[in-house]
């Protein structure tokens, strides 16, 4: 479906519940699956975790994930410790370019026995389960955190844990710190130390239960929405925590340049439109926070400024080329966008083209991102559905908040 956003007014005083990180529910659905003692509150509803959820519980021989990324790399590390169990893992056109070869091969140094179905180093892949006794494995670490994780997550059912060493400079470091401390939550005795990781090997945990902080990157399309608006506007979320595990917290900081304050009162965070910012080129390194560059992006072309942002390397191989399709959307709004391999430049610009079509190449991000410009102009979101791989319920919250929208 299409939606038209018309130019809207944002309720001055608004507030929005958040379910569960993505982030954070697919590691502990994989963790709850080699434990089954752990139990979750306030899991992610995205179309992401419930594809995850289900192939976890599937007896089927085949598995489709769909467009879910993290699935993918999480499961098949799972699958490949599954003693006597075989399947094949696939998904949409997309997956099947999107690469898995790394990890593949880091699997394989553990034991594990994989093949390509169709493509060397693309799903879909077969995954002969078996009982993985090597303990040690390198990998580059400056392609997708998530192989990483997908590692770290298995470790402790491993006879002999993990022993990870990571070649190059690292991407995304929190996601793997998020990792970390979720397997220190449960018990598990981990270090890491310069580019080496270890994973001690745990075999049963105690009953435990976990609520986990509602999701930062669906968070930052209330920080571009309270940036675009007027002096004085509020909205406060729910559920976060000021020592959050998430690296798309930083939005808090960030955000303090585009005249959004954020604060911290008990388990909500309450952003405030406090001052315009001056039209300046903003430089930011988002190595550590790169799913939250399409939204700064997009905000800093609403608001007239220009920003330089850097460390995007691994939004090429994402539902879609983020910075591509970021550098087509802008420019058709009248932005002068450029961009490399690993940064984007947006020049300040005042004007904005009313009533574009913004496509979203199956990318729920492009969707979100795209939409707080509705405050600015109008202006149409192609396949506005796709919001539900990570926030089924966006639309509505926009709506409650005073968006106007409606499907054409």
């Amino acid at each position: 479906m299409n939606f038209h956003l018309k130019s809207s007014i944002v309720t001055p005083k608004s507030a929005i519940s958040i379910t569960g990180s993505k982030s954070e529910t697919n590691r502990l659905l994989l963790l709850q699956a080699l434990y089954p003692n752990l139990t979750l509150e306030n899991a992610s509803n995205s179309d992401d975790s419930e594809v995850m959820e289900k192939a976890l519980v599937s007896n089927d021989e085949v598995i489709d994930i769909h467009h879910a990324g993290t699935a993918m790399r999480f499961l098949t590390a799972y699958f490949s410790m599954q003693e006597n169990r075989e399947v094949v893992l696939t998904g949409s056109t997309r997956m099947k370019e999107r690469p898995i070869k790394i990890l593949v091969e880091a699997l394989r140094q553990l034991g594990a026995e994989i093949s390509y179905e169709a493509n060397e180093g693309f799903p879909p892949i077969r995954i002969k389960g078996k009982k993985l006794t090597q303990n040690k494995v390198a990998l580059p670490a400056n392609v997708s955190s998530q192989y990483i994780s997908a590692l770290l997550l298995i470790a402790p059912k491993l006879e002999n844990g993990i022993e990870l060493t990571l070649e190059g400079e690292i991407t995304s470091v929190p996601y793997i710190k998020m990792t970390l401390a979720l397997l220190n939550e449960i018990g598990v005795e981990t270090s890491f130390i310069e580019n080496k990781i270890s994973v001690k090997p745990q075999s049963i945990i105690h009953k435990s239960q976990f609520t986990i902080e509602s999701d930062w990157s669906s968070a930052s399309y209330f920080y571009s929405i309270v940036a675009l608006s007027k002096i004085g506007t509020e909205i406060t979320l729910s559920s976060y925590k000021k020592d959050s595990l998430q690296g798309d917290s930083t939005l808090s900081e960030i955000f303090k340049e585009f005249g959004v304050a954020t604060v911290f009162q008990n388990n909500t965070i309450l952003l405030r439109k406090s001052n315009n910012p001056q039209p300046t080129t903003h430089n930011l390194q988002l190595n550590n926070a790169p799913d939250i560059a399409q939204t700064i992006a997009v905000a800093c072309f609403g608001l007239g400024i220009g920003c330089y942002l850097t460390g995007l390397h691994t939004l090429k191989i994402k539902e879609t080329d983020r910075l591509e399709a970021l550098k087509t959307e802008l420019t058709k709004l009248g932005a002068k966008v450029s961009v490399t391999g690993e940064s984007l430049t947006l020049e300040p610009s005042a004007k904005i083209n009313p009533d574009i079509s913004i496509k979203t190449y199956q990318d729920h991000r492009m969707a979100m991102a795209f939409a707080p410009l509705g405050l600015k102009t109008s202006l149409f979101i192609e396949e506005a559905e796709v919001v539900s791989k990570s926030y089924p319920t966006f639309w509505n919250d926009l709506k409650s908040i005073g968006f106007e929208i409606s499907e054409i």
